[in-house]
């Protein structure tokens, strides 16, 4: 399936898919952010790939790095370069996991997003199943999904400017910024 998933998405969007990868035999594909929706689209229209089904989307923060040196290695394994060649702004990672119901395979896609301007667009339109996992990747780590019909917050106040599952929120939260019930 690999084989098959490559040749139609590095024809459709060439550049635009920075990597593809099998791993226990799972398809990864690193797409660029601004291609996102088109690579969605191919993916579930396509009758010979047929991934129909959008099981999940979250978002992960790429913060954790003690040195510089240390996340600019690793993101290098990822894009196949030298360290010294990756970009450092990357801090955001939109994972989106599809299924393909009649051929019984799955693929994962991953966007990075800027840690100064956490935008992507929203994959709404081709799989309206994104709406709430959007909103929460929102809502936990404040990446904004451009296109959505209902960018607003899950779990946390509207008023509430925090994110809790960003790396460098603190542990204990930030004493009253939410105000708790009393005893």
């Amino acid at each position: 399936m690999k084989e098959k998933i490559e040749q139609k998405l590095r024809a459709a969007f060439g550049e635009a898919v920075m990597s593809i990868d099998e791993f226990k035999g799972q398809v990864n594909v690193d797409v660029k952010r601004d291609r996102i929706v088109d690579v969605c689209r191919l993916l579930k229209e396509d009758p010979d790939l047929g991934f129909n089904y959008l099981s999940d989307v979250c978002g992960a923060d790429m913060l954790n790095f003690d040195d510089i040196s240390a996340r600019k290695a690793y993101l290098a394994i990822e894009h196949e370069s030298r360290p010294e060649q990756v970009p450092t702004d990357e801090r955001f990672l939109v994972v989106y996991q599809l299924t393909s119901l009649k051929n019984k395979e799955r693929v994962r896609l991953k966007v990075r997003v800027d840690g100064d301007n956490p935008v992507c667009p929203s994959v709404t339109s081709v799989y309206p199943a994104a709406n709430w996992p959007e909103r929460e990747a929102f809502d936990m780590l404040g990446i904004v999904f451009e296109g959505h019909p209902d960018m607003r917050r899950m779990y946390m106040p509207e008023e509430y400017e925090y994110y809790p599952l960003r790396k460098d929120f603190p542990l204990m939260g930030v004493p009253g910024s939410i105000p708790l019930p009393r005893k």
